[in-house]
């Protein structure tokens, strides 16, 4: 009688808690679909489409879900679905090389896609570490400079991904990857403003473009209104185009360039190094002729190799990848993945091998209608249901603290953010209050007004989950 008695007590102690815990799940849905609900009358989401998906991060268990199958531009959320499959197909340690290789008076600089090569985020990627390797290993074998050649793309594409806008493509988060890039591929121009709005603008500088030939059309904006200035490139022609508009007042101001021949930047700040440490080269007549590159493969690879330079490992790429939004580490990521594959770096190709990855573990390819390795890209589209389900699938890898600790903090939680026009997204994991953890990813499309005025009200939706 008394087990009879303690089995009924404990079955209605289950039955209790379990109607504890539906009724707290149903409360955080029902919070949820209140808020979605009045989010999606806003004014801002008039013409808009937006979704959002929330799992229980330990059950898997759906917590809310709107519009989770309908694929929407990502933005730089994407760069989620890069990170993890990096960690999968390359691994946490994985290190890019460049080779230095020697034959006669010729010294080439092989490069097999590092994207952090000259980089400022890492000590050991600082060009002088990079040019002092290359002498004392050239001293090392009693050799010498001689002529300096880049191999910039002997294994990579250089076309652009697909989709990207002619506003982007000549600006610093528009860089283009190649098999050698140099210090991010991006290079700066320092501008004096004027002191009313309308008047003209000078540039002042240029660092780290050898050959600077700009079509000046800034104007001067209202004082602290910030950069409002593009570069574009002009079909057919080698001058750049700038326009847009720097603050008023301005003795200096800043803005940031993709570098369209990162190899021949290389070339130039080499020299700049001999030169300040007395370092004999071989020095042309025309010192535009001593931007030298080759395509020569069969050539180049039958020298000697004379030192080889690793990059940082895949976490700490990873770490700035997401940190900072660096969309040249996403494309070069995407363009690695096929180089190991089939021995040529095509974003094309990149993705068939991100979406056939994800097939294999069970999601509908479709989810992932992609087209580069960042989201710079407004052809992009992805689900909300994708992005939780590749959340869900790191948090279950040894190598997931590296991801973890590389998401921003926004809001009080741990996100990777995304935008570009007329999109804003944020998706990662967050720990409430009362332990209870989440995974959710939030799209919104085609909104209108500002950006910052939307963040907040997203911000509002997300909030539930504290």
């Amino acid at each position: 009688m008394k087990s009879s008695a303690m089995k009924r007590i404990m079955l209605l102690v289950a039955g209790c808690w379990l109607l504890v815990v539906g009724s707290y799940a149903q409360t955080i849905t029902q919070k949820l679909q209140k808020a979605f609900t009045a989010f999606e009358k806003d004014s801002q989401l008039k013409h808009a489409v937006s979704s959002l998906y929330v799992i229980d991060a330990k059950t898997g268990q759906v917590v809310f879900n709107k519009n989770s199958q309908i694929g929407l531009a990502p933005a730089s959320t994407q760069k989620i679905i890069t990170s993890v499959t990096a960690f999968e197909l390359l691994g946490e340690n994985y290190r890019y090389k460049t080779e230095v290789r020697k034959r006669a008076q010729y010294t080439y600089i092989v490069g097999y896609g590092d994207p952090t090569l000259g980089s400022w985020r890492y000590k050991s990627t600082a060009d002088t570490i990079f040019f002092s390797s290359i002498i004392n290993a050239l001293k090392q074998k009693g050799s010498q400079i001689g002529h300096l050649v880049t191999a910039a793309d002997l294994f990579y594409e250089k076309l652009a991904p697909g989709g990207w806008i002619n506003e982007d493509v000549a600006n610093y988060y528009g860089a283009g990857s190649y098999a050698l890039n140099w210090h991010e591929n991006q290079y700066d121009i320092k501008f004096v403003s004027g002191q009313k709005i309308g008047d003209a603008t000078e540039i002042d500088t240029v660092i780290g473009l050898p050959f600077p030939r700009f079509k000046n059309m800034v104007k001067t904006g209202a004082k602290g209104s910030g950069d409002n200035a593009y570069i574009y490139f002009i079909p057919q022609e080698s001058d750049i185009l700038i326009k847009g508009t720097v603050p008023a007042g301005e003795n200096g101001f800043t803005i940031s360039g993709a570098d369209p021949q990162p190899g021949c930047s290389l070339s130039f700040s080499f020299f700049d190094y001999c030169k300040r440490k007395q370092i004999p080269y071989w020095k042309d007549e025309d010192s535009r002729d001593e931007c030298r590159s080759s395509t020569d493969s069969s050539f180049i690879m039958s020298g000697q190799l004379i030192h080889t330079h690793y990059s940082p490992s895949l976490d700490s790429i990873i770490y700035w990848f997401n940190k900072k939004s660096v969309n040249l580490y996403g494309e070069a990521l995407i363009k690695t993945f096929a180089y190991k594959k089939i021995g040529l770096g095509s974003t094309d190709s990149g993705v068939v091998i991100v979406k056939k990855f994800w097939k294999e573990k069970g999601m509908d390819e479709n989810e992932l209608n992609i087209v580069d390795g960042s989201g710079l890209s407004p052809l992009n589209r992805v689900t909300t249901h994708a992005l939780v389900e590749i959340l869900k699938y790191a948090k279950t890898k040894d190598w997931f603290p590296h991801f973890y600790t590389s998401l921003p903090e926004y809001n009080g939680m741990k996100i990777k953010s995304g935008t570009i026009r007329g999109v804003k997204g944020f998706c990662g994991y967050h720990k409430a209050k009362n332990g209870k953890e989440y995974i959710f990813s939030f799209l919104v499309n085609n909104y209108n007004g500002s950006a910052s005025a939307l963040v907040n009200k997203m911000y509002k939706v997300l909030d539930i989950l504290k």
